[in-house]
């Protein structure tokens, strides 16, 4: 079972939404059930509830090719838009342990998980927020 907060998703298929006709490839993390209000579910279950922005990293990655956007070992999964429509992880796809993808029309029906190897896992959304981050 994958879950994640009704925030990420929304989040994701809009910015799918925006970027059609393009695709857009998206780092996705976790957070720790236990640090989530009313969760429902065991302390140490992974919930995804944040993304880090595509293209953070650009300027100085472009100089000195390194992805500083993203924080090393620190994103459990990975979004993919699909504007081609195909509900499914392809060839072409950044694969990570859960790969969640989004086709048009962007809702709900058309977001789905899968594990790496392209087959689909069950996936349950949850109305609850994740703790918030202060930037230091």
């Amino acid at each position: 079972m994958v879950y994640a907060t009704r925030g990420l998703v929304d989040t994701l298929l809009r910015m799918a939404s925006d970027a059609d006709p393009e695709s857009v490839t998206i780092p996705v993390a976790v957070t720790r059930a236990g640090e989530l209000p009313d969760a429902g579910l065991d302390d140490d279950v992974p919930v995804f509830t944040h993304f880090y922005m595509p293209g953070a990293e650009n300027s100085v990655g472009a100089v000195f090719g390194m992805d500083l956007g993203t924080p090393a070992g620190q994103t459990q999964g990975r979004f993919v838009s699909h504007p081609s429509g195909h509900l499914g992880v392809t060839e072409e796809d950044d694969l990570h342990e859960v790969v969640f993808v989004a086709a048009p029309p962007w809702n709900d029906d058309a977001f789905a998980a899968f594990d790496r190897r392209g087959r689909q896992r069950d996936l349950t959304v949850l109305d609850v927020e994740p703790p918030e981050e202060a930037i230091e």
